[in-house]
Parts: C-alpha cells; sequence; structure tokens
C-alpha cells in the first residue's frame, strides 16, 4: 500500500488509529495520507461524519466481485458511522468512461442506463446498509449545466493536463480519435465531488486520475479537497485482465449459490490470496496465517479455497446455502462422492430440428443453450473439454464434432460445472 507521505503524519488516538488501520487495509494508495487522518481527526471533534462517495456508471446490469471491492470498503466507511454515497453515473454512462479503452467508446442511451441503474439498486444492498446509504444520481445536477456553465467548468482545466492521463496520451500520439466528449468525462466526475462536497472518493487504480481531478476542481470551487482512495482491480478468473462482464471472466452478486462457489473453486491457488486479501471479511493476520499453513503442507490450498468460496457464497445468500452450494460441489467433484445435480436442465428437441430422428452433435449443443455457437461447440469438443455422462461414475470424453445424437436422452458436461439433458424426439 503506498501513501502520499509515511512520515509525520498526524498523531491519532488509539480509537481512530485503529479506525485509520482499518480503512487502509487491503488499499493501494491513499493521497494524501495526512489528510485523511486529519479529516477523520477532526470529524470525530466536531461529531461531524465524513462525506465518503463511489462512483458507478450503470453500463452492465449486474454487479460482480469486482464491484463489491469497493463496496466492502465503503461498508467500512458505514461501521465507522461515516455518510456513504453510492453515487449512480446515470448522466456520465451516456458519455462512456473513456477509462482504459483504445478506441471512443459507444455511449449508452438514456433508456439502457435507467434499466442497468434499477438493478444497480436492487443488488448494492447485498452488501451495504440500507439505512446508512443513500443513493444519488448524478443526473440530478448534470442536466441542469447549460453551455456557460460547461464552458465555466472547462476553463478550470487544460487539454495539456487531461493529455497527462496515460490512455488519451497512448491514443494521442498513436493518432487514435479522441472525442471532445470524452476529455468532459473526468471533468463530470470531478464535478460530481463538488456538487457532493465529498471528504473522501474512491475507486479502482484505474480511475486514479479522475479522482484527482475531482480534488483540483474542488479547490478551483473553494472547497476543502477530497481525499482519494484507490483500492486494487480485482483479478477475474482467468488470471490475467480485470474481472469484467465483458470479458466473460466474471462472478455476479446475483448469480446461484451454486455457480458462485463452483467459479471461486476455479480460480488458482496463487489466484486465491489476491481475492481473500481484497474480498474476505478476515483479517490480514488471518490471511496470512493460512497461507503458512498450506506453505507447510498442514491445509491443502483446495481445502482453503473450499472455506473462501463458501465465505463469499454464504455474503450472497446465507450460511445455510452456501453450505449446500459446497457439499453440491464435493458431490460432484470429489472422487469418493462423485454424483450429478438434482436440477439438471432438461433440453427437448423440437421435432422440427430433429426430422429424421437424429441431429448433429454441434447443432444440438447450440439449440439447447450449453453453448452459443456451433463453433464455440466446436472449440469445446476439440479442447476436450465436453463429456458425456454414462452414468453417475462415468463419463466418456467426446471428441468426434461429426457426432449423431439419434432418439434418446444424452446427458452431456461441460467443464467442471455445465450440465444439459438433451431429449432427441
Amino acid at each position: 500500500m503506498k501513501t502520499d507521505r509515511d512520515e509525520n503524519l498526524t498523531p491519532l488516538p488509539e480509537k481512530l488509529e485503529a479506525a485509520y488501520k482499518k480503512i487502509i487495509h487491503g488499499i493501494e494508495e491513499v493521497l494524501p495520507a495526512d489528510v485523511l487522518r486529519k479529516k477523520l481527526l477532526k470529524a470525530d471533534q466536531s461529531n461531524t461524519p465524513l462525506v465518503i462517495k463511489a462512483g458507478f456508471d450503470p453500463t452492465a446490469p449486474d454487479l460482480h466481485l469486482g464491484h463489491t471491492v469497493l463496496l466492502q470498503k465503503l461498508k467500512t466507511f458505514q461501521e465507522l458511522g461515516h455518510h456513504v454515497y453510492f453515487l449512480i453515473g446515470d448522466y456520465t454512462a451516456m458519455i462512456g468512461d473513456p477509462t482504459g479503452k483504445s478506441e471512443t467508446r459507444k455511449p449508452l442511451t438514456e433508456e439502457e442506463v435507467l434499466k442497468n441503474a434499477q438493478t444497480y439498486k436492487d443488488q448494492v444492498f447485498k452488501i451495504l446498509d440500507p439505512e446508512k446509504t443513500k443513493i444519488v444520481f448524478n443526473s440530478k445536477w448534470l442536466e441542469k449545466l447549460n453551455l456557460k456553465s460547461i464552458l465555466s467548468l472547462t476553463a478550470k482545466y487544460t487539454v495539456a493536463r487531461l493529455l497527462e492521463r496515460d490512455d488519451f496520451s497512448k491514443r494521442y500520439q498513436s493518432g487514435q480519435p479522441i472525442s471532445l466528449v470524452e476529455f468532459l468525462y473526468p471533468l463530470m466526475q470531478g464535478y460530481d465531488s463538488v456538487e457532493m462536497k465529498a471528504d473522501v472518493e474512491l475507486g479502482g487504480t484505474d480511475q486514479k486520475f479522475n479522482l484527482l481531478v475531482g480534488r483540483d476542481l474542488q479547490a478551483q470551487y473553494g472547497q476543502e479537497p477530497q481525499c482519494i482512495i484507490t483500492l486494487p482491480l480485482l483479478v477475474g478468473l482467468d488470471g490475467e485482465k480485470k474481472m469484467s462482464k465483458s470479458l466473460g471472466n466474471y462472478v455476479s452478486i446475483q448469480e446461484e449459490p451454486g455457480n458462485i462457489y463452483g467459479k471461486l473453486m476455479s480460480i488458482s491457488d496463487d489466484l486465491m490470496w489476491q481475492y481473500f486479501a481484497l474480498l474476505s471479511d478476515l483479517s490480514l493476520d488471518q490471511i496470512e496465517a493460512l497461507r503458512n499453513e498450506t506453505i507447510n503442507g498442514s491445509r491443502h490450498p483446495k481445502e482453503v479455497k473450499s472455506f473462501f468460496s463458501e465465505e463469499i457464497t454464504a455474503r450472497f445468500h446465507s450460511k445455510e446455502i452456501a453450505a449446500q452450494a459446497k457439499a453440491e460441489w464435493d458431490r460432484i467433484h470429489n472422487p469418493d462422492k462423485r454424483g450429478l445435480p438434482d436440477d439438471i436442465p432438461l433440453f427437448k428437441l423440437p421435432e422440427n430440428e430433429a426430422p429424421n430422428g437424429s441431429i448433429g452433435i454441434l447443432n444440438g449443443l447450440r439449440l439447447s443453450g450449453l453453448v452459443g455457437s456451433n463453433g464455440e461447440a466446436k472449440r469445446l469438443i476439440q479442447s476436450g473439454g465436453l463429456y458425456l455422462l454414462i452414468n453417475e461414475e462415468d463419463a466418456q470424453t467426446i471428441h468426434d464434432e461429426k457426432m449423431e445424437l439419434k432418439t434418446g436422452r444424452y446427458t452431456f458436461r461441460s467443464g467442471k460445472r455445465k450440465f444439459i439433458i438433451i431429449e432427441v424426439p
């Protein structure tokens, strides 16, 4: 964890020092570190809670575990008695955040944004306390800005400063177009902090530039600049890129418990420790103790991963349901208990798709929904990831992409978690 200054920090009473350490647990950076300490001290002495802000653009309908890294930190501030604002960027989502983009992003329609925003409202309270959370939409103030106000806002920041931003700089140097509306995005996000008079703003490491713009604009508008806290980006299930729905390497908090548990059990042993650090409620000391136990051999990594998977599944469902998901996963994957799920979906092939009582396996898998296309089905077979289940103990790997499914029932497994029964008339 990086701080602006690690020396000569403002001393805090024992209670506030403990709160400060709880806040910075698992974060990447706090800027300026001493400003956060001073704000905590001032809030305590004046008995005035801090205004904590985190913005979420509703660009997709589901919140995933990557989003919950921020939500868990917001929850920490709630537990410490501060005012948490969950800002839905319904207006900025229609501009499109250019962060990390190599080309101009297609803006969302107002209808798409409002639909996604509603799902965010439904999901956020799986973590945050509804009685201590204020949900706000930045359209409340941004759509009221007239041309004069926007020109005044743009006058407070230079193009040179905006081009210091890494993704803008790379696109400019490579000749990739940058629209003027993209330049407006960090200004609009920064203006949110002005309107909200935020004391602290949280965001992923990729949002650092935008968060700093908020500090600068608050100073320009005569406000006390916010402190910013950046958190690491959660790596997706693939172990390579950040968790993202568009990349398909995500775990949605809306998923069925068996899916959450199973997906988390699929991550690598090395990646597991980042997930522990960013998502688990365990302390750093407890996590380190578990890690040492896997190193000295007193605990198997799979056992520790199961503990973590059950903890996260319970967070979005319940302890009882999480325990059932674990038992079901063990029954399917444990060699000593191997079996089949009780709720395998049944797909009855329409007669017109098999007029002669037969259908090619690629078409059958696509129509059943197990895969999205014939090409995906072909790749699945070529990779050795498709199995025909003979009974609860025997599975046959399918290698023939020209296999014909004739009248009868076929139980298929894709990878470790996806099952389908295809019935050919």
